[in-house]
């Protein structure tokens, strides 16, 4: 979740997109129709012209941390109500998991165990099996608490690596770290410092070949890329690409990569597409604006994208990177 959330030039070419719900809900008006919008052609090599946007399930506070498991169902936090819910992604059922206060981002270590942002205990958490309890893996760095950890991705090393802005800092609490970091986080749980030059870091996602981190940077509404080394630090940060908007909910969010090393982040109205070279392709337009997105389906080539209320998704042409297969 972002701080603030509570064109390119050229010819747009927008393709209406169905909308169907994957079961019965109640009808609620829309803010806006989903749909695809072009801005270069290559757009269409990843995304279908007669894709189907579907609402997978409703009903939900704030949705953040979609994960996708294998046996048919999707992790999801949900900020509002405070738990971790199981999604059934066949009906659209739900049912919660565990309580905690704000989960966030979430993803899944080499043992396919929830790993967890969990914002009020200002940690990193690993759940266990049957996601009833939890171990914390961090929540200090040299003696401090950390501010609110936001979302998290394994790294090529097998290490993780999340953000820690302010943004979800519990009401009331103190900020004792004065920075806003990235992290890595070793096997024996030795917490590294990697960059606290961005201001409000959010989603990040690693590049196929493991040569590169992306991270967002909610304040300037901008995406940096970082080269990453074998030892498992970043160097040479730069500005990626910048996601302009004046709506303070539509910021840099969760971000994800395909094989093909394109980037699929959150951005205003929907899901902004980018070349590895920083072009924006074009932008899966959602009813709800997202917070954060995931790869599934039995051959990873679904996209799965939490919005506000709801949860929706989209077949691509292409195979989704996911670090912890």
């Amino acid at each position: 979740m972002s701080g603030i959330r509570k064109r390119n030039a050229g010819a747009v070419l927008a393709v209406p997109v169905l909308l169907v719900a994957a079961f019965a809900v109640h009808a609620q008006p829309s803010p806006r129709a989903a749909g695809l919008q072009a801005f270069a052609p290559s757009f269409w090599k990843l995304l279908p012209r007669n894709a189907v946007i579907t609402r997978v399930a409703t009903g939900f506070g704030f949705t953040e941390g979609p994960v996708w498991d294998s046996h048919g169902y999707l992790w999801v936090s949900d900020e509002t109500l405070n738990e971790i819910f199981q999604v059934n992604t066949a009906t659209g059922e739900k049912h919660a998991v565990i309580a905690l206060g704000d989960p966030d981002g979430n993803t899944y270590d080499q043992q396919q165990r929830l790993l967890d942002c969990a914002s009020v205990l200002r940690a990193v958490i690993r759940l266990s099996g049957n996601g009833q309890s939890y171990t914390i893996l961090a929540n200090r760095y040299r003696g401090r608490k950390l501010n609110s950890p936001n979302d998290v991705v394994l790294g090529p090393d097998g290490a993780i690596y999340f953000t820690d802005p302010t943004s979800d800092l519990p009401k009331g609490a103190k900020q004792e770290i004065p920075f806003e970091g990235v992290y890595r986080l070793s096997a024996k749980r030795d917490l590294r410092l990697l960059t606290k030059q961005l201001h409000q870091p959010n989603g990040l996602a690693f590049s196929p070949d493991g040569k590169r981190l992306y991270v967002d940077e909610d304040a300037h509404r901008s995406i940096w890329v970082f080269d990453f080394h074998p030892n498992g630090t970043i160097g040479n940060g730069r500005r990626f690409g910048v996601e302009p908007s004046a709506a303070e909910n539509e910021v840099p969010d969760g971000m994800k990569v395909d094989t093909q090393g394109n980037l699929y982040v959150v951005g205003p109205k929907g899901i902004w597409v980018w070349s590895p070279d920083g072009r924006h392709l074009g932008t899966i337009v959602l009813p709800e604006q997202p917070a954060n997105l995931a790869w599934g389906g039995p051959d990873y080539r679904t996209l799965y994208m939490t919005a506000e209320t709801s949860v929706y998704r989209v077949k691509t042409k292409v195979r989704g990177f996911v670090p912890y297969l």
